[in-house]
């Protein structure tokens, strides 16, 4: 996870595509079993024949070993070479959880098995790495070093020193993150390995102790943790976090009583988020509250409970666009959070939608936003759209799942995939000349990361498909282990199961068959088309400026992207803006539809004096004529 390297100027690619192909629909099956194979090009340790990435080989075969500790096995995090303990844990419990929601419906898409291969290759790694009760290794390597080369992992010559937690130097959020995934882990393999869900359910009750009775922050005892991963959050959200798992897997009053009596102290009931991620797990644990008072659950806890779920709706309003503080998004449609790696809290968000819709229609409720009534279609859907612009459903036409669809990332910020399989080209790749020859090259990788996804664009719908644009191309377990259940959720459509219902897994054997590998693009040269701006057609106050900023040939046809500015030129603040636009023959993104007219979208109210608003439109033709029809000044 190279967040420190120098920051790459972002500018809009030409798109490649023929654009009606971008938004037929999706094989969320297909798209299911790309996501799962990405988890294979992340192991650390020795391969097992099974393994379907070819291109890996075995790596990190003496981790742990100067600490006197097997650490051999588990996920490098991200593009580098680094085993963090956070975010691996939060990888493991997010698609524990995908199984635990969706895995009848993974099961019919032939996936179950190796999801829970997935699941298992990182709790075989934390088993290990939690070899007594009050002791939890929490990381591998060090990413100061780790970032200085570029090497492949087989090759790696950078420092793997173990570092780890314990009574003198504690870390309640890393501890708590762990039982949670032990916990959640322990129902994924209840029916198909009693033996082994006993051991994880015990690791995770060691865990769930040891993080509760030394807290602390565990990058205050692994500082080298702090420019990588810094628990901003603190830990009071994994443990209650841990505790809602721990209640799931075990059904222990105890666990539901930790709930109940610390949600106040602890801010479960108190913080309104609008995200969740490896850091921040409040909204989570606020969900699994949710969803244990609507199975009846909550005992003397209810009105508690009831506070944790208001939170949790919060969250839900905040992301359709229905709150009282609304998440932001690109023109395009996107959530949009951070100009790092946004995609993550994009498949996270989408996958909290999809349970709470799921859970709303067991208990036969809607949500009640500060906008207005939700129904749980109404979150499904939005999750949806979430999804399906991931895979291809935006303004660029790109899919940013790697071999997913014709368009997608071809210089992914991943040491692996970016230098010559050791199979192919088994000479030595050294820690700076894998910067000369292979980090440098303005060419695709020689290795498909089959199913990554990558960090995504910016506020504006932007991508720069460049390898030294990390911000941008570098993929990341955790941005995929969401996107599991939600896959598999709209690949298999609502088939009448109860989310409130215990949970029941089939019992399933691994299957062996690889996806299907994803064609290469083909460019096609593109003319240029020189970006003049359309004529303005605006009232004094409000001025209106278009552009073009990409074009694409298809089958002898141009298409061009339009980027359309609203600015407010008075000094007063703009709103009930609606605009008339005519000559208009492609998707338009940014806007709400208004009977026969466009307004400000929902997560806009008004636009303050001297600030700008834009929306965009793709079609084949100059560009469509926008007007003011109707605004107030106030």
């Amino acid at each position: 996870m190279d967040k420190f390297q120098k920051p790459t100027t972002l500018f809009l690619y030409v798109c490649l595509l023929w654009f009606p192909f971008a938004f037929a629909g999706h094989d969320y099956g297909q798209a299911l079993s790309k996501s799962i194979l990405f988890f294979e090009a992340q192991r650390s340790g020795y391969l097992p024949s099974t393994q379907r990435v070819k291109w890996r080989a075995n790596s990190g075969l003496q981790d742990g070993k100067t600490s006197g500790v097997d650490l051999v096995g588990g996920y490098y995090d991200a593009g580098d070479n680094v085993k963090f303990g956070l975010p691996m844990a939060f990888t493991i419990t997010m698609m524990s959880w995908s199984i635990v929601e969706y895995g009848q419906q993974m099961a019919q898409s032939g996936e179950l098995g190796h999801a829970m291969e997935a699941v298992k290759w990182g709790t075989d790694y934390l088993i290990k790495a939690h070899p007594e009760p009050n002791v939890l290794y929490g990381e591998v390597g060090d990413g100061n070093t780790d970032h200085y080369c570029w090497q492949r992992p087989e090759d790696m010559t950078t420092d793997r020193h173990a570092y780890r937690i314990d009574p003198n130097n504690p870390g309640s959020d890393l501890a708590g993150e762990t039982a949670a995934a032990m916990a959640a882990a322990s129902i994924v393999f209840r029916r198909h390995n009693p033996a082994y869900s006993n051991q994880l359910l015990s690791h995770a009750k060691q865990l769930f102790y040891f993080a509760d009775k030394y807290r602390g922050k565990y990058d205050s005892s692994i500082r080298v943790a702090q420019k990588y991963y810094q628990s901003y959050s603190g830990y009071a959200d994994e443990l209650l976090w841990a505790a809602g798992w721990m209640y799931q897997a075990t059904n222990e009053q105890y666990y539901l009583n930790y709930l109940g009596n610390n949600g106040d102290a602890l801010g479960g009931t108190g913080w309104a988020m609008t995200e969740f991620g490896w850091d921040v797990k409040y909204v989570g644990a606020q969900v699994l509250a949710a969803k244990f008072l609507m199975q009846g659950k909550a005992g003397t806890h209810t009105p508690v409970f009831g506070k944790y779920q208001q939170k949790a709706e919060y969250f839900m309003c905040s992301c359709i666009g229905k709150g009282s503080r609304n998440v932001q998004r690109t023109p395009g449609g996107l959530l949009f959070r951070q100009r790092w790696n946004n995609l993550q809290f994009v498949t996270s968000s989408s996958f909290l939608l999809s349970v709470y819709s799921d859970y709303l229609t067991s208990a036969g409720k809607s949500l009640n936003c500060a906008g207005g009534t939700a129904s749980p279609a109404e979150l499904l859907n939005f999750a949806k759209s979430q999804v399906d612009y991931i895979l291809g459903d935006n303004p660029r036409a790109t899919s940013y799942m790697v071999g997913y669809g014709s368009n997608y990332p071809q210089q992914v910020h991943h040491r692996a995939s970016s230098i010559v399989s050791i199979k192919v080209n088994p000479s030595f790749v050294s820690c700076r000349g894998g910067y000369a020859t292979w980090f440098s090259r303005k060419a695709s990788d020689p290795n498909l990361l089959t199913g990554a996804i990558v960090g995504g664009p910016d506020a504006y719908d932007n991508f720069a498909d460049e390898r030294d644009n990390y911000e941008q191309t570098e993929p990341a377990t955790y941005n995929n282990a969401p996107l599991l259940g939600l896959l598999a959720r709209l690949h298999a459509g609502h088939n009448g199961y109860n989310q409130l219902l215990p949970v029941a897994l089939p019992v399933s054997k691994p299957v062996v068959s690889q996806p299907t590998p994803a064609p290469r693009p083909k460019v096609t040269p593109v003319p240029k088309r020189r970006s003049t701006p359309a004529p303005a057609k605006s009232s004094a106050p409000i001025s209106i400026t278009q552009k073009v900023t990409a074009s694409w040939v298809s089958k002898g046809r141009t298409y061009y992207r339009y980027s359309t500015t609203i600015t407010n030129k008075s000094t007063k603040t703009l709103k009930n803006l609606q605009l008339s636009i005519s000559k208009l023959y492609g998707p338009i993104w940014g806007l709400a539809k208004i009977s026969g007219s466009y307004g400000l979208p929902a997560w806009v109210n008004s636009l303050p004096a001297g600030k700008s608003f834009e929306f965009v439109y793709i079609h084949s033709a100059s560009p469509a004529d926008v007007s003011v029809s109707a605004y107030r000044l106030a």
